[in-house]
């Protein structure tokens, strides 16, 4: 049985720490994160250097890494006081920063010389001889632009050992490797800067202008957006993998917990199934199916075996895609009574089927058939924020075991 050895990273993308914690529990070797300067996200939970430090820790204690984004485009003056970021995250124990400016790179080889640098896929490498270029200046790996194909990945790999990461699973920016201005335009918000406003998903009409008065409306049926639909590589991962890619990465810092659990489980026993056995790899429908759960557009291999047309852009009807909620968290289980404790996310009530599942693609349903508060007292449903709850459970859980509704 051939087994293989090198083996890729599964990256999870983390917005805070309670995110950070579970993308790991859930099986991710490695979690990207954002610091309060420098990213691309403004609007995530971004991390303070305390924060790090416990996430830091929190992973190192179980195998996994930790990398920030520092991606942004800087004008002048953006960039003041990067040197003294970067020398925290080297001393916090940060594994990584994933940069696209030279400028910011520069700063970080020089102030922090040994942390290791990622570029960014805002930076666009899309051939062999770009990769062979950053790793001349030091960089230990390249993030793809995600507009390049498998076999363009297979022939870097022919040319160059740099490290190669390539997102798989999350959405899909309509502009050329993220690079956008329709957001500074519409509503004043640098999207390079960290604070795209998505203006490519808001949902347009056209109409016949006339000396900048609107004449006629001109659009049938549904609005249109200028988006794309998601990016899925699930069905493709021995593609991926014996491509030579050694990281693969999700997308969604913004996302729930309920997505990061989701998605880094089922990619974690995916990529395990294949690596362990690439000969007898058979998918199991069964991912899929847990993909779809955490699904909010349709999904497509964006351009790693073409360039995508009219059936991966938000055109026409929305697809209808199976709504599930995030209801509850383990909190604990005793295993001679069968009692869950929970911590309540979404309201749930006695007589609705739900769904427990965990780390290790560890999966059950079945109907709520009682419900008692933190008084012991019975109740029919579990309507206040985290609140405590406790509830008969058909199968063995543990601490961290989520349990959602469709």
């Amino acid at each position: 049985m051939t087994v293989i050895k090198n083996k890729p990273e599964v990256l999870a993308p983390a917005g805070n720490l309670e995110k950070l914690k579970m993308a790991i529990r859930y099986g991710a070797d490695a979690v990207y994160i954002g610091g309060q300067a420098y990213g691309l996200r403004s609007r995530a939970g971004n991390f303070s250097y305390e924060e790090m430090a416990e996430g830091v820790a929190f992973a190192h204690a179980r195998g996994a890494k930790v990398f920030v984004a520092a991606n942004m485009v800087t004008h002048e003056g953006d960039a003041g006081g990067a040197d003294a970021f970067f020398k925290t995250l080297q001393s916090i124990g940060i594994d990584a920063v994933i940069i696209s400016d030279p400028a910011m790179i520069t700063i970080c080889a020089q102030a922090a010389p040994g942390l290791a640098i990622h570029l960014s896929t805002q930076a666009s490498a899309t051939n062999y001889k770009t990769l062979e270029f950053w790793k001349s200046l030091g960089l230990e790996r390249v993030v793809l632009a995600r507009e390049v194909g498998i076999e363009e990945i297979r022939e870097m790999r022919r040319h160059t050992d740099i490290e190669i990461e390539a997102f798989v699973h999350g959405a899909m920016c309509i502009a050329y490797s993220g690079r956008c201005t329709l957001s500074n335009h519409m509503v004043n918000r640098d999207a390079n800067r960290g604070g795209c406003a998505q203006s490519c998903r808001w949902k347009y009409d056209l109409f016949d202008m006339d000396e900048g008065e609107a004449r006629s409306h001109i659009q049938d049926g549904e609005p249109f957006s200028m988006s794309a639909v998601d990016l899925a590589m699930l069905r493709h991962l021995p593609d991926m993998i014996d491509a030579g890619v050694n990281s693969l990465k999700i997308e969604g810092r913004m996302k729930s917990i309920h997505y990061v659990s989701t998605v880094a489980n089922v990619y974690r026993n995916a990529v395990d199934a294949y690596c362990e056995d690439p000969e007898h790899f058979r998918f199991d429908p069964a991912w899929e199916e847990e993909i779809w759960k955490v699904a909010q557009r349709d999904l497509s291999t964006g351009f790693y075996y073409g360039v995508p047309g009219e059936k991966e852009q938000l055109f026409g009807k929305p697809r209808k895609i199976p709504k599930y909620t995030f209801a509850a968290q383990v909190l604990d289980y005793n295993p001679e009574t069968h009692l869950a404790t929970l911590e309540q996310r979404n309201h749930f009530g006695v007589g609705e089927e739900v769904e427990f599942y965990g780390p290790g693609f560890v999966h059950f349903k079945q109907t709520v058939r009682d419900l008692w508060n933190e008084d012991g007292e019975p109740i029919d449903r579990a309507p206040n924020p985290m609140m405590t709850v406790t509830m008969t459970v058909d199968a063995p859980v543990e601490p961290y075991f989520l349990m959602r509704k469709k």
